[in-house]
C-alpha cells in the first residue's frame, strides 16, 4: 500500500513538472529521437558553431550612459577574446547580434557594425511586439531592415531580387503569435509577413520552457503559415539534399533534450535548450551534449549544426560571455572537436550558416568552409571612422 502511494506520488508530481515546464510538448519528440537510429556517414564530422545573441542594450534601462556603458564593453572586450581562438579555417567565433528594432540606436549599430566589418560577428534582426498587425508587422520590419543595410551596411540583398535580408529571432519567444493568448505578438500567419518583409530564415527556437516551444525539436526544416492561425512551424518539412524549398521560411533549431549529468538542486535533470548565461554555465556536458543533438540538413549527417543563444546586454552574464566561462568554451570546442581527424571546426555567423544549409540543401558536400557565402553575400559593414582619419 505504502508503495502505491509513493509510486502514485511520483508519478503526479512527475507530471506536475512536465506541466510547469510545459515538457509534455517536446518530450515525446525527444524520446523518438533518442531512440532513433544516427545515419552514418564517411570522413569527419564538420562542427558549425553558431552564436546568436538576443542583444538588448536598455533591458530593464532607461539611462543612455548605462546603453553605453553595455554596448561599449562588448566593443572592447570581444574581439580581446575572440581574437585568441580560431576555428579549423582561422576564422575568430564570430558574434550574431539580433538587434531590436525598438531599440534603436544609430550610435549604437555603428559600433557593432564595425565589430563585424573586423570579422567578428554579423547583425540580424530582433523584434519585440504585442497586440500588432501584418500591415504595421511588414512595415516595421521593412522600415528597420533598410536602416540597417542603408546606415550600417549590415544585411546583405538578395542575389537575384535585390531585395534586403535578414534573419529573425522574436522576442519573448512569440513567433507567429504561439503565447497563449497572443501575447506580445497579436499577429496570425506571421511567417508570411517575415517572408514577405525580406526574413530568409528563424532562429528563434529553441524556447522551451517557454510554451512556445514547438513539438519539432533538433530540426531543419521549413515550415508553412496558415491564415488565421498561430504557431503554425509547430511541425514542417526537413531541409533534405537534392529537394527543393518549400513553404514560408527555414526554422534553424539550437538543441533541446535533457541533461542527466546537470542536475538541478532538486535532483533533476537539467533542460539543455541551448542558453548561455551565468546561471546557464558552460560544462563539457552541455557542450558535447549540443554535439551529440546531431542537427543537420537530412541526407548530409556529417555536418552538424549547433546555435546557442544569450541575452548578452545583461551585465549580470557579461563576465560568463567575455571572460574565462567563454574562454573555456572555445577552448574546448578546439581541443575536443577540432582535430581534423574525426571532426573540424567552424565558427560561423547566423547567414554563413544559412547559406551551408542551402548548400547542403542543393546537394554539395565536403568543406562547409566552401559555401559561407553560398547564396546571401556578406554584407559590407561600416567601419567607424577614427577621429585622425577625418
Amino acid at each position: 500500500m505504502i508503495v502505491s502511494v509513493l509510486l502514485l506520488l511520483f508519478i503526479g508530481l512527475f507530471v506536475l513538472v512536465l506541466r510547469k515546464k510545459h515538457m509534455h510538448l517536446w518530450l515525446g519528440s525527444y524520446l523518438r529521437q533518442c531512440l532513433t537510429p544516427r545515419p552514418k556517414h564517411q570522413g569527419p564530422k564538420h562542427i558549425l558553431f553558431c552564436f546568436v545573441d538576443h542583444f538588448e542594450p536598455q533591458w530593464k534601462n532607461k539611462d543612455l550612459a548605462r546603453e553605453r556603458a553595455r554596448v561599449d564593453r562588448w566593443y572592447h572586450d570581444y574581439p580581446a577574446m575572440a581574437s585568441q581562438h580560431q576555428d579549423a579555417d582561422g576564422q575568430p567565433p564570430k558574434h550574431t547580434f539580433f538587434y531590436p528594432e525598438e531599440e534603436y540606436r544609430h550610435e549604437h549599430l555603428a559600433k557593432l557594425s564595425d565589430l563585424c566589418a573586423r570579422g567578428y560577428g554579423e547583425i540580424e534582426i530582433h523584434l519585440h511586439h504585442d497586440d500588432d498587425t501584418a500591415e504595421n508587422l511588414y512595415k516595421t520590419l521593412t522600415e528597420f531592415a533598410q536602416v540597417l543595410h542603408h546606415e550600417h551596411g549590415a544585411l546583405p540583398l538578395h542575389p537575384e531580387t535585390g531585395q534586403i535580408q535578414y534573419a529573425f529571432i522574436h522576442g519573448n519567444w512569440a513567433l507567429d503569435n504561439s503565447l497563449p493568448g497572443g501575447k506580445h505578438c497579436g499577429v496570425n500567419n506571421e511567417l508570411k509577413v517575415l517572408k514577405d518583409s525580406g526574413c530568409y530564415v528563424d532562429m528563434t527556437l529553441p524556447s522551451a520552457p517557454s510554451p512556445a516551444q514547438t513539438r519539432k525539436i533538433n530540426s531543419i526544416y521549413y515550415a508553412t503559415g496558415r491564415d488565421g492561425q498561430c504557431k503554425s512551424h509547430d511541425s514542417g518539412v526537413d531541409v533534405e539534399v537534392g529537394k527543393a524549398a518549400s513553404g514560408d521560411l527555414m526554422i534553424l533549431q539550437g538543441p533541446l533534450g535533457l541533461n542527466f549529468s546537470w542536475r538541478t538542486q532538486s535532483g533533476m535533470p537539467h533542460i539543455e535548450n541551448s542558453d548561455v548565461r551565468k546561471t546557464m554555465p558552460l560544462l563539457k556536458t552541455r557542450i558535447d551534449q549540443w554535439v551529440n543533438s546531431n542537427i543537420h540538413v537530412k541526407g548530409r549527417p556529417e555536418w552538424v549544426f549547433i546555435k546557442v543563444h544569450t541575452h548578452g546586454a545583461q551585465e549580470g552574464d557579461m563576465d560568463t560571455l567575455l571572460g574565462e566561462p567563454r574562454h573555456f568554451l572555445h577552448g574546448y570546442l578546439e581541443e575536443q572537436y577540432n582535430d581534423g581527424k574525426q571532426y573540424v571546426l567552424h565558427y560561423v555567423s547566423a547567414r554563413e550558416m544559412y547559406n551551408i544549409a542551402k548548400a547542403a540543401e542543393a546537394g554539395k558536400s565536403g568543406n562547409p568552409n566552401d559555401y559561407r557565402d553560398y547564396f546571401l553575400p556578406r554584407p559590407q559593414f561600416k567601419a567607424l571612422v577614427k577621429a585622425s582619419e577625418q
